[in-house]
């Protein structure tokens, strides 16, 4: 079984959908469109845009989103998943992918939820951490122990977890897990907190975006980060996409969970190769690549 899969935040770079835009009608029709959605020449700064554009939120995700779902289109007739799943932000892009809301819904819901995001990384300074090569458990203990707010927030493979937090609460727990064995524990270069308590706000103000917002029922499962399971009922899915902003992402259990329930082949739609790799720690027997236009 085919699974595809949807990268997020941090995948970007500059010249991105340069190549669709110059050689498919229907990639040209939706970055256009994109462009007259947001007010903006989002296109622009994706093809031509420093790298430092490219880093703001509100850039970001409408940009990754747009790369994918674009790429996905213009696979057209070959895009054919018997499951779909995204990384963090590139849960929406699976679910527009898998048919579950419109393209201009989604990317309405993508600019809603990185306005939103922004607000709340600049009512508090937080940040977020990699830690690599300690064991889940080992990181989740040390947050427990450590003052202020700090949590799990990126279940990304086996040894690679990203905590999430206040910036000296994330200070404190990097420099306890390189005290109990971590091979590195250092600081993202991100604008805040996000899979944390402190996006509460923005959780809010995406749930209001949400409930206003129709969606079906996708072609295929999607497997959710927060669920980790095959979801198709629309309410469901509603649910945890409002959730997600503050609950971890847990890619490691969701590809596992897509294997037990038959995945063999991994494809990546969108910028990057992140989670091909990500895939291959977590499941050394599957294939993992990106997806190719004609």
């Amino acid at each position: 079984m085919k699974a595809y899969v949807f990268p997020g935040q941090g995948a970007q770079f500059s010249g991105m959908g340069a190549d669709l835009y110059e050689k498919y009608p229907i990639a040209r029709e939706l970055f256009d469109k994109a462009d007259e959605i947001l007010g903006f020449s989002i296109s622009k700064i994706m093809f031509t845009g420093s790298d430092e554009e490219l880093k703001q939120t509100k850039v970001t995700q409408p940009a990754v989103f747009l790369h994918s779902v674009i790429l996905a289109k213009v696979l057209g007739d070959s895009f054919r998943p018997d499951m779909v799943a995204g990384h963090s932000l590139g849960e929406f892009s699976a679910l527009v992918a898998a048919g579950a809301m419109s393209f201009e819904d989604g990317l309405k819901l993508v600019s809603a939820r990185a306005m939103a995001m922004q607000k709340a990384c600049e009512a508090v300074p937080s940040t977020m951490a990699a830690v690599l090569n300690l064991t889940d458990e080992a990181v989740e203990k040390i947050c427990e122990e450590t003052e202020g707010v700090v949590v799990a927030a990126n279940y990304n493979c086996p040894g690679q977890l990203v905590i999430s937090g206040e910036i000296p609460a994330v200070d404190a727990a990097c420099e306890a897990a390189k005290a109990a064995g971590a091979r590195r524990a250092l600081r993202l270069p991100v604008g805040g907190a996000f899979h944390s308590p402190l996006m509460e706000p923005a959780r809010e103000e995406l749930a209001a975006a949400i409930a206003n917002t129709p969606f079906s029922t996708p072609v295929c499962p999607v497997y959710q980060n927060v669920s980790t399971h095959g979801e198709t009922d629309p309410e469901v899915i509603k649910n945890n996409l409002i959730a997600q902003l503050t609950a971890p992402v847990k890619w490691t259990q969701s590809v596992r969970n897509m294997v037990a329930d038959g995945a063999s082949e991994f494809v990546e739609v969108g910028p990057g190769k992140v989670l091909q790799g990500l895939v291959k720690k977590i499941a050394s027997d599957v294939t993992a690549a990106s997806a190719v236009v004609e």
